[in-house]
C-alpha cells in the first residue's frame, strides 16, 4: 500500500459522542484497578483534570469532526477510561456517527492477534516457536526450509512480499485475495530476500502463513480459533476475522480516501480478505478487554507474553525492535495498522498502566503522532517522542 499523504479537508461541526454512563462502567470493571478507579472518579477525583485533556483531544481530533470520516478514540489508565468516544462519521453515505462500539478494519494492528494464537496453540503443545513452517505448510519451496515460525513472528523470514508478485487478476470485488492464495503464490517464489534469521523485513507474506499454520496445528479455520479462544472468552463479542458471505461486522465503519476535493468510499482491496496480515474488524470498547487480558494470565501465560513483549530484533527504524505482533519502543509497546480507508493505532505504556488507542475509517493522516500527542496529555512532566 502506497504511504502517499493526501490533504484532509477542513472539519465541520462537532460530533463527538460521549457514552451512557452504564457503558463506562463495563468497560472499566474488566479489573478491580478499573473498579476502584470508577469509585474514584464518583468521588470526584481528578475529573477537572480530566475534562481539560477532552478538551485538548477535541483539539487534537478537529479535522475528524463533522460530516466527515472519523475516528474511534480511547485512553485507559490502570483500567479505566479516561477518555471514551467517536468523532465524525462511520458511513458517510447514512450520516451514522462514529462511536466506541464502531467496528473498524484493525490492519496491521491484527498482527498480535495471530501471534497470540500461535503463542496458544505452543502452550497447548499443538506446535513449537521453532518448528520449520514447511512441518505445516510442506509446499513451500526449498529456499524456505530454514525458516521457523519463530522468525516469522518477529519479521526474520526474509518471505518475499506476496504484494508484489500476486497475478493481477486479483481485484477488490469478485475475487479477492485470501490467506491459501498467498501460499500458492509463495510456492513460485523458490528465493527470499535473505538468508532466514540473518536481517529484518516486516513481512504481511509470514503473518498470512501464520493464520494458515493456525489452522492446520488446531484443526479450526484461523476465524473460528480466534473467536472461539481470544474473542469470546475475553469477550470481546463484536470483533470478528471478517470473511465476506460467511461472517458479519456489526457497527460497521466504512472505509474512504479523500481524493479530488472530496471523500471516495475504499473499503475494500484485493488484499483485503488476507485475515492473517491485516483482516480483523474491532472497536476501542473490544480492545479494552484485549488490553486488560494483557497484564495477566488470563490468556496468555507469562512466558508467552514475555515472549511477544521482547525486541528479538532491531527493525528499519532506530529505537524501534520487533517483537511477537509487537513494535517495541523504549517503555511502550505498539502497532500502527494501515489499510486503504484505515489508519489505527494502539500504544501501551504497560509500566505505567497507560493505553490510547486510536482507530479511523480514512486514509490519512497516520494516527501514531496523534496518540503519542494524546498520551502526553495524561503523562504530565513526562515527555512522549516519537522514534
Amino acid at each position: 500500500m502506497s504511504d502517499e499523504r493526501r490533504a484532509v479537508p477542513p472539519h465541520g461541526a462537532a460530533t463527538g459522542l460521549r457514552s451512557a454512563g452504564f457503558a463506562v462502567v463495563a468497560v472499566a470493571c474488566l479489573s478491580a484497578a478499573g473498579c476502584a478507579g470508577v469509585r474514584q472518579r464518583a468521588a470526584g477525583q481528578g475529573d477537572a483534570a480530566d475534562a481539560q485533556a477532552e478538551r485538548a483531544v477535541d483539539g487534537l481530533l478537529a479535522d475528524y469532526r463533522g460530516r466527515v470520516p472519523g475516528a474511534s478514540v480511547l485512553v485507559l489508565r490502570d483500567g479505566r477510561p479516561l477518555l471514551r468516544r467517536g468523532y465524525g462519521l462511520a458511513v458517510l453515505e447514512d450520516g451514522v456517527a462514529a462511536a466506541p462500539r464502531t467496528n473498524y478494519r484493525l490492519a496491521s494492528v491484527s498482527k498480535q492477534f495471530t501471534a497470540a494464537a500461535v503463542l496458544l496453540l505452543a502452550q497447548d503443545g499443538k506446535l513449537g516457536l521453532d518448528d520449520p513452517i514447511k512441518r505445516w505448510l510442506p509446499s513451500l519451496p526449498r529456499a524456505c526450509d530454514a525458516i521457523t515460525i519463530r522468525q516469522i513472528l518477529s519479521h526474520q523470514s526474509g518471505l518475499i512480499d506476496y504484494e508484489d508478485v500476486m497475478p493481477a487478476s486479483f481485484d477488490a470485488d469478485a475475487r479477492q485475495m485470501h490467506d491459501a492464495d498467498v501460499l500458492a503464490v509463495l510456492e513460485g517464489q523458490d528465493r527470499t530476500y535473505f538468508a532466514p534469521g540473518s536481517g529484518y523485513r516486516y513481512s504481511n507474506s509470514g503473518y498470512a502463513l501464520l493464520a494458515l499454520t493456525v489452522e492446520k496445528a488446531s484443526g479450526r479455520s484461523f476465524a473460528a480459533f480466534l473467536g472461539e479462544r481470544i474473542f469470546a472468552p475475553l469477550g470481546m463479542r463484536d470483533t470478528v476475522a471478517y470473511e465476506r458471505g460467511v461472517s458479519q461486522v456489526a457497527h460497521r465503519a466504512y472505509g474512504y480516501s479523500y481524493e479530488n476535493g472530496q471523500w471516495r468510499r475504499t473499503d475494500q482491496s484485493p488484499t483485503s480478505a488476507v485475515l492473517g496480515d491485516g483482516g480483523i474488524y474491532s472497536s476501542i470498547d473490544d480492545l479494552a478487554r484485549w488490553d486488560a487480558a494483557l497484564y495477566d494470565d488470563r490468556l496468555l501465560s507469562d512466558a508467552s507474553r514475555r515472549a511477544a513483549f521482547a525486541a528479538h530484533t532491531p527493525t528499519d527504524a532506530a529505537e524501534v525492535g520487533y517483537g511477537y505482533g509487537w513494535r517495541i519502543t523504549g517503555e511502550t509497546l505498539w502497532h500502527s495498522g494501515e489499510s486503504v480507508g484505515f489508519r489505527n493505532v494502539i500504544v501501551r505504556w504497560p509500566q505505567r498502566r497507560l493505553t490510547v488507542v486510536m482507530l479511523s475509517n480514512r486514509n490519512d493522516p497516520e494516527p501514531y503522532r496523534t496518540a503519542l500527542k494524546i498520551a502526553q496529555l495524561y503523562l504530565p512532566g513526562s515527555p512522549v517522542r516519537a522514534p
